[in-house]
């Protein structure tokens, strides 16, 4: 654990918040001076590594609280609340391939062994000195741009292998099953993520994952924590928030073009999500651009 401040301080030198440096593709520099409010967001699959500072991430009614030291593991596309609590909060986003899992998964003998019962799509654990020397030298290629063509692909399969040996194995195995009960989760949550506006009809989930029913809600709670409905309310009110903070105040209209039917409805779940009604929220989000542009 000595080296995180070596490292936070190389990564805030080359962060730009939310943005994956050009020179290290692959990596996405995560980093803010100042604790910040509650943030909507979608986490996509992916390793994130806390260098300093802490965080909170709340997935539909549980949160997480992870600080340096930590790593985060994210299995499939979560829609999400996170509010950095200590800063400065410097930390290394690292996107899991599916596909790359799986072949490392075959290569190892790993793709034999029997599928587990989906578990949640996020987890918190305490870093060992392997994976910390493997996200170090990803790290220090933010200094080295003449190896990341080589050097890059080579540490971030390492460290997808630390992270199929390790804790949860399991759940990262599954992100390389793409037939398996998370794989076709995950077909359902694409689907309701570009579908957002449409009602939810629960058999065409179904028979889009090739579950019953019973098995589909059962499955996909046990990933997001939320039922399918309210998944696609949580996507419904972020991409509204969006379409306001882009396009302006017509609330009514932005409402409709999510899937809203009633205007005092879209109002009233809106505020419920976010704290204030869409046009107040509005205000306070144009009125502070540092909270504008985390949305």
């Amino acid at each position: 654990m000595d080296r995180l401040p070596e490292l936070a301080d190389l990564a805030r030198r080359h962060a730009s918040v939310e943005v994956s440096p050009a020179d290290c593709p692959g990596m996405l520099l995560i980093a803010s001076g100042e604790v910040t409010p509650a943030v909507q967001v979608v986490y996509e699959p992916m390793l994130c590594v806390i260098l300093e500072g802490a965080k909170q991430t709340t997935l539909g009614a549980e949160s997480y609280v992870y600080q340096a030291g930590d790593y985060l593991v994210v299995s499939a596309d979560l829609p999400v609340s996170g509010q950095v609590m200590q800063a400065p909060y410097t930390a290394i986003g690292i996107g899991l391939d599916p596909v790359a899992i799986a072949e490392l998964m075959i290569e190892t003998g790993a793709s034999s062994l029997p599928e587990e019962a989906p578990k949640r799509g996020l987890a918190v654990s305490r870093m060992d000195d392997d994976l910390i020397d493997s996200v170090g030298r990803l790290v220090r290629l933010l200094e080295r741009p003449q190896d990341v063509a080589v050097m890059g692909p080579m540490i971030r399969r390492e460290i997808l292998w630390r992270l199929l040996a390790g804790e949860h194995a399991a759940m990262v195995r599954q992100i390389g099953a793409e037939d398996g009960r998370l794989g076709r989760i995950r077909r359902v949550i694409r689907s309701l993520r570009e579908d957002y506006a449409k009602p939810v009809r629960i058999e065409e989930l179904a028979e889009l994952a090739g579950m019953s029913e019973t098995s589909l809600h059962r499955h996909f709670k046990a990933v997001t924590s939320m039922s399918p409905l309210q998944f696609q309310k949580q996507v419904r009110l972020q991409e509204a928030r969006n379409r306001l903070l882009g396009q302006g105040g017509d609330v009514a209209g932005v409402g409709f073009a999510v899937g809203y039917d009633s205007p005092s409805q879209f109002s009233r779940e809106y505020s419920r999500q976010f704290g204030q009604p869409p046009g107040r929220d509005l205000e306070r989000l144009r009125a502070d651009p540092a909270l504008a542009a985390a949305v």
